[in-house]
């Protein structure tokens, strides 16, 4: 169980993170909520179809993405916060930022939020203080490298290794500072071939051993449309069987943009294992 702010949030069964991207760019939905009413309509859309989470990005990290000022995040961010915040006060909120000073003034203005750090804490130095202020939830991704270099060749001698060292040397970090409910996220697509992210996903079961709640992030991602062909567009079916296999492997959580199909594959999972724990 983890808090955030008035919340206590349990993995007993695998939650849902609903995706509000909004950005100009991102690889799927870039430009689609970009303005207060789309905004809102897509927070109702998440919570209605049963999302746990809702996860707001302003910076696209798709694979060579343009950068973005602290500046023109933080303006991005904060009217949408206020705005799901101010329409939907219960909503447990994700932020998806790897800077801390975003981080601090998200949280400081609109109250606690789970902090989505796609760097792991590699891309700033001082954001691991900066959870541990802010006493926030906090999820740790996997990157080799930065968006702008992540899918230039990356090379692992012990994939599976390497990660895991990755979040054992940062998870003793972040307990300096007085972290302790952190999300492990293998980061799917940051910094690993095709090949790579089907390895982590059919060894995701390796990572229960760190004790903490794995996050999956497959949604629609180029590990899916590369392999089968195809676009984000094509790739809810392939989304939703990826979905199930990390569900199986031990997710704790499941970051789509697809609300519906996920709850749907949750549920199922969950009825699957109530079978079988029927016949021990």
């Amino acid at each position: 169980m983890i808090k955030c702010g008035n919340h206590s949030i349990n993995f007993e069964t695998p939650l849902v993170m609903g995706i509000l991207n909004i950005t100009p760019d991102s690889f799927f939905d870039g430009g689609n909520y970009t303005n207060e009413k789309a905004i809102l309509k897509r927070a109702e859309e998440i919570l209605s179809e049963d999302a746990d989470i809702i996860d707001i990005g302003a910076f696209s990290t798709r694979p060579g993405a343009n950068d973005v000022s602290e500046v023109e995040e933080y303006c991005r961010l904060a009217p949408a916060v206020k705005s799901i915040r101010n329409e939907f006060p219960q909503a447990i909120l994700s932020i998806d930022t790897f800077r801390s000073s975003i981080a601090k003034k998200i949280v400081n203005e609109f109250g606690a939020c789970i902090i989505n750090d796609i760097s792991g804490g590699t891309l700033d130095d001082e954001m691991f203080h900066a959870v541990g202020e802010l006493k926030v939830p906090y999820i740790m991704m996997h990157i080799k490298g930065t968006p702008q270099s992540m899918q230039q060749n990356p090379y692992y001698d012990d994939l599976i290794a390497e990660i895991k060292k990755f979040f054992t040397e940062r998870i003793g970090k972040l307990s300096m500072y007085g972290v302790k409910d952190v999300i492990l996220d293998p980061g799917f697509g940051f910094g690993k071939t095709l090949e790579h992210n089907y390895e982590i996903l059919a060894r995701l079961i390796e990572f229960s051993d760190l004790n903490l709640p794995i996050l999956a992030g497959l949604s629609r991602k180029s590990m899916i449309y590369k392999y089968l062909g195809g676009t984000p567009d094509t790739s809810l079916n392939g989304t939703t069987a990826l979905n199930m296999i990390s569900l199986e492997n031990g997710a704790s959580i499941l970051r789509v943009h697809d609300v519906k199909e996920a709850v749907e594959c949750v549920r199922l999972h969950e009825m699957i294992k109530s079978q079988q724990y029927s016949f021990l």
